[in-house]
């Protein structure tokens, strides 16, 4: 699996990096301008991420946008047949944030801080690591 981790804050990232590192290759970028950038050429190298992890509050292009382009940088490449995992990861828990992100197209969303058992819950809802059974 590939990930690419976009957090402006390096503690987070480098938190995101050991929790994922077990599960894949990590890539990392600390802007949303750089994810733009990363995102597109790996679908243009039909080399795409399995997943990304997008803070919302960055400078510059904040997570919202960088979803959106993702998103449509995904319709203008043709690659429907692969369509990248976004997990947010976000200090922002407020319901408005929560559900603009899954309306944008997310497929989780984690408010920080970032504890191991709600990463692995939103992987595993995202069918990236396999579901472990809970005898209850």
């Amino acid at each position: 699996m590939r990930f690419l981790i976009v957090e402006d804050d390096a503690v987070s990232r480098e938190l995101l990096r050991l929790h994922l590192s077990d599960y894949g290759t990590c890539f990392e970028v600390p802007n949303g301008l750089l994810a733009s950038e990363v995102i597109r050429n790996s679908l243009q190298e039909g080399e795409p991420f399995d997943a990304v992890f997008l803070d919302i509050m960055m400078p510059g292009m904040n997570g919202h946008e960088v979803l959106e382009t993702l998103r449509q940088t995904e319709r203008e490449v043709g690659s429907q047949d692969h369509r990248i995992k976004v997990i947010i990861v976000s200090a922002l828990g407020d319901a408005t944030n929560i559900m603009t992100a899954i309306q944008e197209g997310a497929d989780g969303y984690i408010v920080k801080p970032v504890r191991e058992e709600n990463l692995l819950k939103e992987l595993a809802k995202a069918a990236l690591v396999p579901t472990k059974s809970h005898s209850r």
